[in-house]
């Protein structure tokens, strides 16, 4: 499917070159006007043939019946620094993500980060979610803790809300 993608997007962007310089040397200004919103049309009709493939290519790739995606927040009035996260679902790394400034201080005003999106089959599984940081009184921490969690033929769901340095709770949302 990127292939096709990319071929399609390349095929694009030949033709805009082309209609954007074809122009005759000695072409009037209504002329000009009129190739301009040609190249403008062409332009846009591409944008929405690249958005049809991206939410295609999200279908094909992450299937409805079998999606999971598992979000991040951390409860108001924390003030614990979130260095790294990472997650394991039925024993193999799903994300693994260090935190930036920018993120953890969305985060830390009421963000809330998608971070992780795949595919699990129906039933029940396992999910290990390990985070480190330091405290407020600039003291390291590392915690895990492990959260079954059942997925039905809907898509699913998870948020985890990490309530302290050696806190977190797993919720459907």
């Amino acid at each position: 499917m990127p292939n096709f993608r990319r071929v399609v997007m390349l095929a694009c962007s030949m033709l805009l070159c082309g209609i954007s310089y074809g122009g005759a040397p000695g072409a009037s200004q209504q002329e000009m006007r009129s190739l301009d919103e040609q190249v403008q049309q062409t332009k846009s009709d591409v944008l929405g043939i690249a958005a049809d493939l991206s939410r295609l290519e999200e279908k094909l790739l992450y299937p409805s019946n079998t999606q999971v995606a598992i979000f991040v927040s951390i409860a108001p009035g924390e003030t614990f620094r979130l260095d790294a996260m990472r997650i394991d679902v039925d024993g193999k790394l799903a994300t693994h993500l260090i935190y930036g400034f920018k993120e953890l201080d969305a985060l830390q005003h009421g963000g809330v980060q998608r971070i992780y999106t795949g595919n699990v089959a129906s039933g029940t599984h396992e999910m290990v979610v390990s985070v480190n940081g330091k405290t407020q009184s600039d003291k390291d921490f590392s915690y895990t803790q492990t959260f079954a969690f059942d997925k039905g033929v809907e898509p699913k769901l998870l948020g985890i809300t990490l309530a302290g340095p050696e806190s977190m709770q797993l919720g459907n949302w």
